[in-house]
């Protein structure tokens, strides 16, 4: 299946890392998520409930990015994609990418550090 889905810099304000600094002071996050699903029916007959809602996979992003802080950005790609293949059964694939861009490495001079995974349902 070639159809996709993508959320392309969401970027919200979280408490993941695993310097207790990062979990209490906080620091933005920006997140990509691509979902393979089929399209075509909703292409054709214009109907929002023959695709995924991108608002309600936003609000989950949101939720969880914004949530329980995590010690590693990992933990927080696999929660989002467990949760995404968990709330819309039409997602056949997802991929996650969470950049932190304000990494504490000291003398470290680098863009930001990301992870990326992708997840099939089983």
């Amino acid at each position: 299946m070639t159809d996709r889905i993508r959320l392309n810099e969401m970027v919200f304000y979280g408490y993941h890392g695993v310097l207790p600094e990062e979990q209490a002071l906080g620091q933005r996050f920006v997140v990509d998520v691509e979902l393979v699903t089929a399209l075509m029916a909703a292409g054709m007959s214009d109907d929002l409930r023959q695709t995924v809602n991108y608002a309600a996979v936003y609000a989950t992003v949101r939720d969880i990015v914004t949530g329980p802080p995590r010690k590693l950005i990992e933990a927080v790609a696999e929660q989002i994609a467990a949760q995404i293949l968990a709330d819309h059964g039409a997602v056949e694939r997802v991929r996650v990418r969470v950049r932190k861009p304000a990494v504490p490495i000291a003398g470290a001079v680098l863009g930001s550090a990301e992870v990326e995974i992708e997840r099939t349902r089983t």
